[in-house]
């Protein structure tokens, strides 16, 4: 809205680009588990099915990733996360767990097929037995510390390392969720934990990130959004078991 010589007031239509921009704004901004009604509101405020198109096909596969949203996968095999570790191409994730690749839509949030990982696309022997076993003790602390919690481990640098002398990196990722839209309320808890391995100096470093998220809807709007970053490191133990322990401690 805005005025003439006259004072006046008048309309002006956005431009394209802005429309888009706003509408990507709005999806990208969606609290935990919501975007779904903010998507069906800003197709209605826009009267623009290309817009929308256009601005849903950008916002959503980054929402989901941001948000690490879980989703079932297509046989009931297990569950994918989709995060920026376990992306392979943007409609493509990863569950290392049962060695598969979903293929996602972003929009609908559904994995639509699955597909074997090939081999390049999953960690050596050496490394896998690393990410089995904190993958185990994750999935046993998250069953017990988070209702309804959900985990995954992945190899990322050095991913490759066949035998002890290199350094390689895994990543937990864990989240858990509650959406609750008819109690008027929404919210999760990520965290993202870099563990790397330094095989020379005998020692695993960790870094950590947590992010909580709620929305309270009723009679009002307040929305929480806290983050934390913290780092430790540990030096390498005899038993492998034993250290993967002192591992899920630090979650």
């Amino acid at each position: 809205m805005s005025s003439d010589e006259d004072g006046e007031s008048r309309e002006v239509e956005l431009s394209h680009k802005q429309k888009l921009e706003i509408a990507k704004w709005f999806l990208m901004n969606s609290p935990p588990g919501e975007i779904q009604y903010v998507a069906k509101d800003v197709k209605a405020v826009l009267k623009d099915e290309n817009v929308y198109a256009a601005a849903a096909a950008e916002a959503f596969p980054l929402y989901n990733k941001s948000h690490m949203i879980c989703l079932q996968l297509p046989d009931r095999s297990g569950d994918v996360l989709i995060t920026s570790f376990s992306e392979i191409r943007e409609d493509e994730y990863l569950d290392p767990r049962t060695a598969q690749v979903a293929v996602v839509d972003h929009a609908k949030q559904t994995c639509v097929e699955v597909r074997p990982a090939s081999d390049e696309e999953l960690p050596s022997a050496y490394v896998e037995e690393y990410r089995a076993a904190l993958d185990a003790e994750t999935s046993k602390y998250v069953s017990e510390a988070y209702p309804k919690g959900v985990c995954s481990v992945y190899a990322t640098s050095g991913k490759y390392v066949e035998e002890p002398g290199s350094d390689f990196e895994l990543v937990v990722v864990i989240l858990a969720s509650r959406h609750s839209p008819q109690n008027f309320c929404n919210g999760s808890w990520q965290s993202i934990w870099n563990v790397v391995f330094k095989d020379e100096l005998h020692i695993v470093e960790l870094r950590g990130k947590l992010q909580v998220g709620a929305h309270y809807f009723e009679e009002g709007n307040v929305q929480l959004d806290g983050k934390h970053e913290c780092k430790d490191s540990t030096v390498f133990q005899v038993c492998y078991f034993s250290k993967f322990l002192v591992l899920r401690d630090w979650f």
